[in-house]
């Protein structure tokens, strides 16, 4: 049970990054749409749990390092160029974000330049992603209850202390910026983006674990969990959306209207959540790239590629996260369809399949 905990603590931490705990894509995503946000919320948790459980399991039943076996054998070299494609760029371009989110949350909390937050972040992430995946996986996980602990407590405060009524609310909520045309596809949007951003992770996570049960079960609790935490924040910001809409982190706005030093306390934590998801990208993106097998080699790869991902950063959170989070959201749906398909090719079988075996299929071996 433990390891099951672990799986998807460290599952929900891939996910959730910058935009999501500080609230500013819960805003976009649900809370923009009122009462119909709720029922987007909805279908994005039944989308994280099945496919949580779809991708971990999968990680474990090929005991894959990288995604890219899976993904070729899965779909043939057209379309698995096509996805592989979509989740490099994923991966990178999340990393970025994550970058750009720390030099935010530090010029919005402390008033730091932005610069600085960014490179701070960029150095812990190098460092991190040097460890060995069981190392990453612990590091991934072990902030995350913080997270559900913080949110859990600021969505009971927030709808016990509201001063106005949900209905009176939500014309307010109506009148902000939508990430898409509509709840019902916000939600599957918002579910595609998420799991395009943490599909290599996922798998990579699952062919750590050897017990594939556990891994379906953790991947599932994840998505379930992610989900949870999706409802209490658009509840927690929907109840405070008068006060907290015109700021790029609203959830750090409603604990600093609480208090100062909680703020403080909540900022950490956003940082580590930051942290949390940043590695997770710069890690799939660096086993997708290059065997690991030398440290030195590994080193280099992973300096120059935050490296480029700090300089990127630059164009600024906000934009990056409005611009890009919804665009990977349409392309992921062709990686959905992928995931759906893939029980009947893989599940099926009565014996495991291995990465070594799927790598010897694509070969020809």
């Amino acid at each position: 049970m433990l390891r099951v905990l672990k799986i998807a603590s460290a599952f929900i931490g891939v996910i959730v990054g910058a935009g999501f705990a500080s609230g500013q894509e819960i805003l976009q995503y649900f809370t923009s749409f009122g009462f119909l946000g709720i029922l987007g919320a909805l279908v994005s948790t039944v989308l994280f749990a099945m496919l949580g459980m779809i991708l971990v399991r999968l990680g474990s039943r090929t005991q894959t390092t990288s995604h890219k076996e899976i993904i070729y054998d899965i779909c043939g070299p057209v379309l698995g160029r096509i996805i592989d494609y979509i989740i490099i760029f994923t991966l990178f371009g999340t990393g970025v974000v994550m970058l750009a989110g720390a030099g935010s949350i530090l010029h919005q909390q402390f008033g730091m330049p932005s610069i600085a937050g960014s490179l701070i972040m960029a150095a812990l992430v190098i460092a991190t992603v040097l460890l060995n995946v069981d190392k990453v996986v612990a590091v991934i996980g072990s902030i995350t209850p913080f997270l559900i602990l913080a949110l859990i407590v600021i969505g009971i405060h927030s709808l016990s202390t509201m001063d106005l009524s949900f209905t009176k609310l939500e014309p307010i909520a109506l009148a902000q910026k939508s990430a898409v045309s509509n709840w019902l596809l916000s939600g599957v949007n918002y579910a595609s983006f998420n799991i395009a951003l943490g599909a290599a992770m996922a798998l990579v996570m699952g062919g750590a674990e050897k017990n594939e049960k556990q891994a379906a079960i953790g991947g599932l609790l994840g998505g379930l969990g992610i989900g949870t935490l999706i409802l209490i924040s658009n509840l927690a910001v929907f109840s405070r959306i008068d006060t907290v809409a015109a700021y790029d982190m609203p959830i750090l706005k409603i604990v600093d209207d609480i208090s100062p030093y909680l703020a403080i306390i909540m900022s950490v934590i956003l940082f580590g959540m930051i942290f949390n998801t940043a590695v997770g990208m710069f890690y799939a993106f660096t086993t997708r790239m290059i065997h690991m097998n030398s440290k030195k080699k590994t080193g280099i790869f992973i300096t120059v590629t935050v490296g480029v991902g700090f300089i990127a950063s630059f164009f600024g959170f906000t934009d990056l996260v409005s611009f890009f989070y919804p665009t990977i959201g349409y392309f992921g749906l062709l990686l959905i369809a992928v995931l759906f398909y893939a029980p009947f090719k893989y599940f099926r079988k009565p014996q495991p399949v291995t990465a070594k075996t799927t790598k010897d299929h694509l070969t020809g071996s």
